[in-house]
């Protein structure tokens, strides 16, 4: 008889034959999903963080004229005389918005406030604060100064016909006021995706029941809510599935009519009571189920008739884990956005971390600027998948590669800040 017993590949193991690699998944996931296709026309102001339908060219230039970058004097340079100082007169002033309506001759200038037009006869503007101002009221320039000084062309910032929005860029908060400089009032953004998400399992009890042995409250949806709130969809909250096959197909089939994405929590691991898998060989397919990153091994990802299926793992951690690295591109595939990935930076490890390689792992982190401006890092403590105050103290994953052998303090890591709705 052997001295070892054969046993089955599990989340405590390096490497998991039956898993797929992080890109892998997403390389999957952005295959898979079908944008939303309805759109709808909106007041700008409710734009944020939608998703442009088309691309937005300016109907003219910006600015339309040239105008002043600078209170101070607008002149013509050939009024100059080089190599000594010209005294001009000025003849007037002209304000944005009230622009100056006569002509500036030689040995003349007009007083300008940043934005004004450039007056006719002009081709400078110079600084007040290089200009002297006499008793006799003359203004006395040097020669030190150029054509174009201080002055906005037209076109300079935007040129008519020019492309100023892609389409499926998400529209941020400068978005909204080149929109608005250009005149456009209401613009064609792509609808909301519907996001549908439950927890799985019987000792789960929501806030306000009583927690009687055996029992925990459910954190998951509360965080997944918080997640979602942050992205453009809206939401549609199941609650809390009992780990039966009839409720949990019953759940799917809901879900598959109302929703463009469904996301559960729990269920989809291995053990007796995950009825997840089961439900959905039923009801649709199944694109993979395990993926070689910690925590987060056990995930499944498939598909309802034309919703999307993301079985997330019950532990807490591991729930926000693979939300940001997976959830939120599918989010962004459904809704028809340019797709990107999060931004990864350098930064010095102040802890040792274990690690063995085989999977890429996403360790919990407080990231900080030393007096050099460089990003120090450490860990918010233990790790396991659920301690979930190991996410609520951190404001950044450590990222590990799965080639990653382990972290003396010292190391350069890549760190990934929070941010879930990138």
């Amino acid at each position: 008889m052997s001295d070892k017993i054969s046993n089955a590949p599990s989340c405590a193991d390096p490497f998991d034959p039956d898993s797929i690699s992080l890109s892998a998944a997403l390389a999957r996931i952005e295959e898979r999903v079908v944008p939303v296709h309805a759109c709808e026309r909106l007041p700008i102001r409710e734009c944020l963080d939608r998703v442009n339908n088309e691309a937005v060219k300016s109907p003219h230039d910006v600015p339309p004229l040239p105008n002043s970058a600078m209170d101070g004097f607008a002149l013509a340079i050939d009024s100059l005389a080089q190599g000594t100082v010209t005294e001009l007169d000025e003849i007037g002033t002209a304000f944005a918005g009230t622009p100056f309506t006569g002509s500036c001759e030689a040995g003349q200038c007009v007083r300008i406030m940043t934005g004004a037009l450039i007056p006719e006869g002009t081709d400078a503007v110079i600084m007040q604060e290089q200009v002297e101002v006499t008793d006799a009221g003359k203004i006395r320039v040097d020669a030190d100064h150029q054509v174009g000084e201080n002055i906005r062309q037209a076109g300079e910032d935007i040129a008519k016909g020019e492309t100023v929005i892609d389409a499926g860029a998400r529209l941020n908060p400068a978005d909204l006021g080149v929109l608005a400089s250009l005149g456009i009032a209401q613009l064609q953004v792509k609808r909301k995706p519907v996001v549908a998400f439950f927890s799985t399992g019987d000792e789960l009890v929501s806030i306000g029941e009583p927690l009687e042995p055996g029992k925990i409250h459910d954190s998951n949806r509360y965080s997944l809510h918080g997640m979602l709130s942050s992205l453009a969809v809206d939401i549609i909250d199941l609650g809390v599935v009992k780990d039966e096959p009839k409720a949990m197909r019953e759940v799917l089939e809901k879900a598959s009519l109302q929703a463009d994405l469904i996301i559960s929590t729990g269920g989809v691991s291995v053990g007796e009571a995950d009825f997840i898998k089961p439900a959905l060989a039923d009801l649709g397919t199944t694109e993979f189920w395990k993926i070689a990153i910690k925590p987060g091994r056990p995930l499944t990802f498939g598909q309802i008739e034309a919703s999307i299926f993301m079985g997330l793992p019950g532990n807490p951690v591991a729930v926000m884990v693979t939300f940001s690295q997976f959830v939120v591109p599918a989010i962004h595939a459904l809704a028809g956005a340019i797709p990107r990935r999060p931004a990864l930076f350098r930064a010095r490890a102040l802890d040792p971390m274990r690690k063995k390689p085989g999977r890429y792992e996403f360790q919990r982190g407080i990231a900080i600027l030393d007096d050099n401006g460089e990003w120090q890092v450490s860990k918010t403590g233990k790790q396991g998948s659920g301690i979930l105050t190991s996410m609520s103290r951190a404001n950044c994953f450590i990222v590990l590669p799965d080639d990653n052998t382990g972290v003396e303090a010292g190391d350069e890591v890549k760190i990934q800040f929070f941010d879930w709705s990138l």
